[in-house]
């Protein structure tokens, strides 16, 4: 692994354009233009977004709101099972250090009532988990969001909740007598819920995470009260959880419409790892969470053995294919053309502990990311240089008694420097995109033009393969 420069390298805009080798040279670009296919428009302000990824147990402790119970030391290395007790209030009392960075949307991994550190089994949809505070004090966190000029959406675990969530409990207390029979997919009775082999489907076959059947009204009419419960609160749209485990399109057609119908400006993007055709037809969700993004500049920058230059500007294509990247004669964004980009997540390795993670890799790598089209995401920690692991080496806590050391990191400074030419460059966020290759060699161009005024912006790359450091230049031409 190598070692990070104790010097940030600083963005560096050169007024010219050199020419890049057209040696074995090939072009392709995605323009705007009006594609009839498309059945709906996606919220203009997510182009503008800069998002801010949360794991609240992990984030911060606020000692103004205090939990019950006993949770493990705050610098301790989490575990599968282990509390650290961040909160809704530590959350809002580092509101400001995110608007601060230049962020202005902020997605919060689930909070609603669980009996996990992570909260992706849930027990009750309408309650606040205890640990991280009430009802009142979610209420306060957006309405202080909002103000700060923060978006917030929430994680939406739909296809499958806790073994202690009520419907499910009725089962294991009343069998087959119990009224809620048909909310899950029973294979055998007696249910055994706590056995090595559920009877009963469950995601990726794990007992503590029953799956819900989508099929029954009930459970279907159950699932989106929770979208609208929540919408009415003001929050600003929802990342979905696995919504491909849930093979259903009508169910995420009418899960859209009821959103829509209460907020228009609402963002639904959807947690899909692969190729995303299906969700993206203008009637599911807005854009997805970029992983095949990520796929590609891990595969290209921190791979020991990396695929070629011309294979990774395949896979970009491929990330950002042209059939979706349209707009409309009135400047609307198509529903599903805004991905939210992503190096990492609570899912993934951080960017830090990746393999051949040296400064200019990192650099060229978050580079790529607000390059792109789409929002792109930062995961909680990246901008201080946490490191991590697989999960849950990964879910570490943010040792704010040290904020003012770690802010030193060559992260934090050069993720504000993006964030600015992101925000001060329209072109990032609404323009055209196109790539040249050379031989490894690649040039990306972003242009925007209203009302006679161009902006464009190019990002060239060298020698990101070849063994060495890469190096790269962004260019603002005539």
């Amino acid at each position: 692994m190598r070692s990070e420069p104790a010097a940030p390298l600083r963005l560096i805009i050169v007024p010219e354009t050199p020419n890049l080798s057209t040696h074995n040279c090939s072009l392709f670009t995605i323009h705007c233009s009006l594609f009839t296919a498309m059945k709906d428009f996606a919220p203009a302000w997510v182009k503008d977004s800069i998002f801010y990824q949360i794991f609240p147990d992990r984030f911060c402790r606020s000692e103004r709101y205090k939990a019950a119970g006993k949770f493990v030391d705050w610098n301790a290395r989490p575990t599968r099972e282990n509390m650290f007790g961040g909160n809704l209030a530590g959350i809002e009392d580092r509101l400001k250090y995110i608007a601060d960075m230049g962020f202005n949307a902020i997605y919060l991994c689930p909070i609603f009532k669980s009996n996990s550190n992570h909260r992706y089994h849930t027990v009750d949809y309408f309650e606040i988990d205890p640990v991280l505070g009430t009802l009142k004090d979610f209420d306060r966190l957006v309405a202080k969001a909002h103000k700060l000029g923060l978006r917030v959406i929430l994680d939406g675990v739909f296809n499958h909740c806790s073994r202690g969530f009520f419907q499910f409990n009725s089962l294991l207390e009343l069998g087959r007598n119990s009224p809620y029979v048909d909310w899950f997919h029973i294979k055998k009775w007696p249910l055994k819920a706590y056995s090595k082999k559920a009877n009963y489907e469950c995601w990726w076959n794990f007992p503590a995470l029953p799956k819900f059947n989508t099929d029954n009204p009930e459970v279907r009419e159950y699932l989106m009260s929770v979208g609208e419960f929540w919408m009415k609160r003001g929050i600003d749209g929802w990342r979905l959880d696995v919504p491909n485990e849930i093979n259903d399109d009508s169910f995420w057609q009418e899960f859209r419409r009821r959103i829509k119908a209460i907020n228009p400006e609402a963002y639904i993007v959807g947690e899909i790892w692969d190729e995303p055709s299906r969700w993206l037809m203008g009637d599911q969700f807005d854009g997805v969470m970029n992983y095949m993004f990520r796929k590609a500049v891990l595969a290209y920058l921190f791979d020991e053995n990396p695929i070629s230059t011309e294979e990774f500007c395949r896979r970009l294509e491929e990330a950002f294919p042209k059939t979706r990247w349209y707009g409309s004669d009135e400047g609307e964004t198509p529903a599903g053309d805004i991905p939210m980009n992503l190096l990492g997540s609570h899912d993934t390795i951080r960017l830090q502990s990746l393999p051949c993670s040296d400064g200019a890799r990192v650099r060229l790598a978050l580079t790529l990311l607000f390059f792109m089209p789409g929002a792109p995401c930062i995961y909680y920690g990246e901008e201080l240089g946490l490191k991590g692991g697989k999960d849950p080496d990964n879910r570490r806590t943010i040792p704010w008694d040290s904020l003012e050391s770690l802010r030193k990191h060559p992260a934090y400074p050069y993720i504000k420097e993006l964030i600015e030419l992101r925000k001060s460059n329209v072109a990032l966020r609404k323009g055209d995109f196109s790539i040249k290759i050379g031989e490894n060699a690649f040039e990306i161009r972003r242009f925007y033009e209203e009302n006679g005024k161009k902006n464009v912006l190019e990002l060239k790359v060298y020698g990101a393969q070849d063994g060495s450091s890469p190096s790269f230049a962004i260019f603002a031409p005539n």
